[in-house]
């Protein structure tokens, strides 16, 4: 495993004990289809979320939301919709929220949950 696929299985980790705490439950981690990989799929209050994880350890790159762009929205809203259908599920809404890590060596990492980015 290389170093960035480390930090991104770490930020994973985070993630999934954030939305944990939150109230989430977590349903399925790395969900794969023939249309890509949902990072995370949890539910709250009848909802079904698609979680994209976004980890750096700086922000050299920019800020790690805005590696999601609208084109990945909309890929993640439409592997939420497969997710439910695969699984049989009829929740009463769908949505995906981005969870922005960044996580500086040496220092505590910080956590930014952006909630409903696409429904």
């Amino acid at each position: 495993m290389n170093h960035n696929q480390e930090l991104g299985a770490k930020g994973e980790e985070l993630a999934a004990s954030y939305l944990l705490n939150a109230g989430y439950t977590v349903l399925e981690r790395n969900w794969r289809c023939n249309l890509g990989e949902l990072d995370i799929v949890a539910e709250t209050d009848g909802q079904v979320i698609g979680v994209e994880v976004k980890t750096r350890s700086s922000m050299g790159f920019g800020h790690p939301a805005e590696a999601v762009n609208p084109a990945k929205l909309r890929r993640l809203s439409r592997l939420v919709r497969r997710w439910c259908v695969t699984h049989r599920r009829n929740p009463c809404a769908v949505r995906v929220d981005v969870v922005a890590i960044l996580m500086p060596p040496g220092a505590e990492p910080s956590i930014e949950h952006l909630v409903g980015v696409e429904s």
